[in-house]
C-alpha cells in the first residue's frame, strides 16, 4: 500500500511539474504581449521612444518563449496560437500605429492605408508561417519576419531620438516608402536566412563567439547607430541575396535562389 502511495505522489508530482515546465513559455508570450499592449498606450501618449523600447522589448520575449518551450519540451498547438496573436499585437498593431502616428499621420488618408498595409501584412505572415512551419526547413524564413519588421521601424525611432533628431515636422517620404517594402517584404517569396542551421563545433565556435562578442560591443558603444543597421541590414539581406542569385545564376546551384516556395507559399 505504501509502495502504491509512493508511486501515485510521485505521478501527480510528475503531472504538476509538467504543467509548470508548459506554463514558463506562455509567461514569456504573455510578457510579449504585455510589452506590445504597452508599445500601444505608449503612442497615445505621444511617447514614441517608450513605445520603440517596449517592441524591442517584445522581441526579447518572443525569442525566450520559442526557446524555453523547445528546451522544455513544452511546444503546443496552444502556445503556437498564443505566441501568433500576441505576435500581431506586438509587431503588427504596435509599429503600425507607432510608425503612422509617428512619421505617416501627415499624409492623410494615404498614411492611413500605408499603415493598414503594414499591419494587414503582418498578420498574413503570421498565417503563412503558421500553416506551412510543418513542412519548412528551417534554414530559411519565407518573406521577412514580422518581429524583424517591426525591429526596423523600432530601431528607426530610436536611431532618429538619439541621432537624427527630425523632430516634430514632416518625416521624409522615404519613411512612408521604407514602411511600403516592409509590407511586400513580408509576404514576399523571398528566402531570409533563419542561422538556425550554424553549426558550433570544432573551430567555428570560437569564430562564432569572436564575431558575437565584437557585435555586442558594438551595439553597446553606439546602441541607437548599430540596433537599425541590425535590422535595416538583415531586411536588405533577403532581397541582395536574391538579387546575386539572379545575377550569378550558376551559383544559384547552391544557394537561396534555388529554394522554391510551397504551394501555400505561392498562392500568398
Amino acid at each position: 500500500m505504501k509502495t502504491a502511495g509512493f508511486k501515485n505522489s510521485f505521478g501527480k508530482e510528475g503531472k504538476r511539474r509538467k504543467a509548470a515546465m508548459h506554463l514558463i513559455p506562455n509567461l514569456f508570450t504573455t510578457g510579449n504581449l504585455f510589452c506590445g499592449v504597452y508599445a500601444i498606450l505608449s503612442v497615445f501618449n505621444a511617447n514614441y521612444l517608450e513605445a520603440a523600447i517596449a517592441i524591442l522589448v517584445a522581441m526579447i520575449f518572443d525569442v525566450l518563449d520559442g526557446k524555453s518551450a523547445r528546451l522544455t519540451n513544452s511546444t503546443s498547438q496552444f502556445g503556437l496560437e498564443y505566441d501568433s496573436l500576441s505576435d500581431v499585437v506586438s509587431f503588427g498593431v504596435a509599429p503600425g500605429l507607432l510608425i503612422y502616428s509617428w512619421a505617416l499621420s501627415g499624409q492623410g488618408t494615404f498614411g492611413v492605408a500605408v499603415m493598414f498595409a503594414y499591419v494587414a501584412m503582418g498578420a498574413v505572415r503570421l498565417a503563412r508561417f503558421n500553416s506551412t512551419v510543418a513542412v519548412s526547413d528551417g534554414k530559411y524564413f519565407t518573406g521577412l519576419a514580422i518581429p524583424a519588421a517591426a525591429g526596423v521601424v523600432a530601431s528607426l525611432v530610436v536611431f532618429d531620438h538619439y541621432i537624427l533628431k527630425m523632430g516634430s515636422e514632416p518625416k521624409p517620404i522615404v519613411v512612408l516608402i521604407m514602411t511600403l517594402i516592409l509590407a511586400f517584404l513580408m509576404v514576399s517569396t523571398i528566402k531570409y536566412r533563419s542561422f538556425k542551421d550554424l553549426k558550433f563545433k570544432g573551430h567555428r565556435h570560437i569564430t562564432y563567439l569572436v564575431w558575437g562578442i565584437l557585435a555586442l560591443m558594438m551595439v553597446a558603444a553606439l546602441p541607437a547607430v548599430m540596433l537599425f543597421v541590425v535590422f535595416a541590414g538583415y531586411a536588405l539581406m533577403g532581397p541582395v541575396e536574391k538579387l546575386y542569385w539572379l545575377v550569378a545564376p550558376s551559383a544559384g546551384k547552391k544557394g537561396v535562389g534555388k529554394v522554391d516556395p510551397s504551394p501555400i507559399e505561392t498562392r500568398l
